[in-house]
């Protein structure tokens, strides 16, 4: 899933959590307004800390303080200045400090632990900051970042008054305002003041698909203006294609000759995007683990393949035969919104009658991606709703069609035929994502809590379990694409560190991806990109997260016996927010757990 933030992170920016940008007033805590009445004492203290972090990240990152809800900053664009990450640094330090000081004097212990979320947080972005000066070329994906940030204002999910400050941010990445200059021009200042003989360049595969994107960001952007019917916008649009189309040349002659081959980052700096995105784990104790669940994985469907088979009427019972013939039932693109639409149905209905989950009351925002969204991010994925004084905005499930950065030849079919619906609607839709971030809008949860706390292991953590939580209720199509899946997360798990230890190469994985879990060319370009430069370290967090909310839920099922219910459980586990899963079990330990035994002793 890509975070409302990426835009931001993109920008070769310092590794803050760019999705907690937002947020500059403890009454603007993201919940409904009763809810926040009625919070503890304890979150207004630890807001009124979370705002010192939150004012000081956007006067840096302005972006994302603004797509978080905080309009303020709508407009105002990041800084590309060529002191910006020693200002950073010197200003994240003292802060860092002043947290540090205030967690030994306060006596709240939820207060303490919020201060440790956001210590936590300064501590990987300083470390994250010092770590790319000193060992990488600071070169920025300037077309894509901008397509991100103007995207997330001119969206059905940003509310109208809003979106004309659109045509400010490209004014202001175009030079045209008053004061600015391209960023264009800016970024090649950064890379030639980052020159050094010990900082490796960006993987040239990265920077020669960069460089095939740009039309596509081109054409994406000028759709968005042109959509949204936003006056004014031409001169800025024709500069904007100007600059793209000569930083595409530039960093074909000037980028590319520095690029490296070899894909893997510096071990340090791996080891530091594991901890960003919430592995604790030591990546070989990771790969194994990992393996071994891949072949119980591969082995469930190895067992399903014949049952479907004979449903079917196939002679072909091998799991591979199998997979062929499920693609070859494809759902047109005109129609596959509306099918997923049924599917989600479906499991909703599913979801009443078996208790698993409270569902909202209001139906799954949906729809197809454009072309520019594809190519900025191939995979189907939820885009967050508004967090800081949400309205009624909610996320929107974005099914993509196709990857138009994979070759012509590079077929694309993994989400487009019937039986990967099931899962992909229980990942992205409900009882997954989607609820998972209508939770965080509907709990009056800290800022800390709701902000800081956001890792990769935290979100698809619950995304795979709530994968699990359907996988009985779906057709035995459905099933088998459900474990299909289970068993590219778990090919992820070790072939992400394997790629970035130098311990595969990329033609082996790909060939493990393609012959042994059986997806398309275009997915395994897809999913080689993400581990080598799009998100290093990222795709091992969706395994990780699940194992553990499994194992808390079968402790939670020992703890409680015959008494467990499940649409209890799973309601406490969204009522928490988006937290490290560490205090998620604490809680269901010292919350959950208690609270149904007290009410059994009490109802006997």
């Amino acid at each position: 899933m890509k975070t409302f933030a990426a835009a931001i992170a993109l920008a070769s920016a310092p590794a803050l959590i760019l999705s907690a940008t937002p947020a500059l007033a403890q009454q603007e805590a993201g919940a409904p307004a009763a809810a926040a009445d009625a919070a503890p004492e304890w979150i207004a203290t630890s807001n009124a800390y979370t705002s010192q972090l939150i004012e000081f990240e956007a006067q840096f990152f302005p972006e994302g303080a603004s797509q978080s809800g905080y309009e303020q900053y709508d407009g105002q664009t990041f800084d590309m200045s060529l002191d910006r990450d020693a200002r950073y640094l010197a200003g994240a330090e003292e802060l860092r400090a002043r947290f540090a000081a205030a967690r030994e004097t306060e006596t709240d212990p939820f207060v303490k632990q919020d201060l440790a979320i956001l210590i936590d947080s300064l501590d990987r972005s300083i470390a994250s900051t010092r770590l790319n000066q000193r060992l990488l070329l600071d070169w920025s994906e300037v077309p894509q970042t901008m397509f991100y940030t103007i995207g997330a204002m001119l969206s059905d999910q940003t509310a109208e008054n809003r979106r004309a400050s659109a045509l400010t941010l490209l004014q202001r990445y175009t030079g045209l305002a008053e004061g600015t200059q391209p960023y264009t021009e800016l970024a090649k200042a950064r890379f030639e003041a980052s020159r050094g003989a010990e900082r490796l360049g960006p993987y040239a595969v990265e920077v020669e698909e960069s460089i095939g994107k740009i039309p596509t960001f081109v054409a994406g952007i000028r759709e968005l203006f042109e959509r949204y019917e936003i006056a004014g916008a031409e001169p800025a649009l024709a500069a904007m294609e100007a600059q793209f189309t000569d930083y595409g040349q530039w960093t074909r002659t000037t980028v590319l000759p520095s690029a490296r081959a070899d894909a893997r980052l510096p071990e340090e700096l791996y080891a530091l995007n594991l901890r960003n995105v919430g592995i604790d784990m030591e990546p070989r104790e990771a790969m194994a683990e990992a393996r071994r669940g891949y072949y119980e994985i591969r082995a469930q469907m190895e067992a399903l393949a014949p049952q479907i088979a004979e449903k079917n009427g196939w002679e072909e019972t091998d799991y591979v035969s199998v997979m062929r013939r499920l693609k070859q039932r494809p759902i047109p693109n005109d129609e596959i919104e509306d099918f997923y639409r049924g599917v989600n149905a479906q499991l909703e209905a599913k979801i009443r009658e078996n208790d698993i989950v409270s569902l909202p009351d209001y139906e799954l925002s949906m729809r197809l991606a454009s072309t520019a969204e594809s190519a900025a991010q191939p995979a189907p994925h939820m885009r967050p709703p508004r967090l800081i004084g949400n309205t009624g905005e909610q996320g929107t499930f974005v099914l993509t069609a196709g990857n138009p950065t994979a070759g012509p030849g590079d077929a694309y079919d993994d989400f487009n035929h019937a039986a990967a619906s099931w899962t992909l609607s229980a990942h992205e839709g409900r009882p997954g994502h989607e609820m998972q971030f209508a939770a965080l809008v509907e709990q009056g949860v800290s800022l800390a809590r709701l902000l800081y706390a956001f890792n990769s292991v935290n979100v698809e953590g619950w995304a795979l379990y709530a994968e699990a939580e359907m996988l009985p209720y779906e057709p035995i199509e459905g099933q088998f694409i459900a474990q299909q899946f289970r068993l590219l997360r778990a090919a992820r798990a070790f072939l992400d560190p394997m790629l970035n230890l130098g311990l595969i190469s990329r033609e082996e994985a790909g060939r493990i991806l393609s012959e042994d879990a059986l997806f398309s060319p275009g997915m395994v370009k897809q999913e080689l990109d993400r581990y080598t430069f799009r998100s290093p370290g990222q795709a091992g967090s969706y395994y990780y997260g699940y194992r553990k909310l499994i194992d808390l839920r079968m402790e939670t099922e020992i703890a409680l016996g015959a008494d467990f219910e499940e649409k209890a459980f799973n309601d406490f586990l969204l009522s928490q927010g988006i937290i490290p899963l560490e205090l998620m079990a604490q809680a269901v330990r010292e919350e959950f757990i208690p609270s149904q035994q007290s009410g059994q002793q009490t109802g006997g």
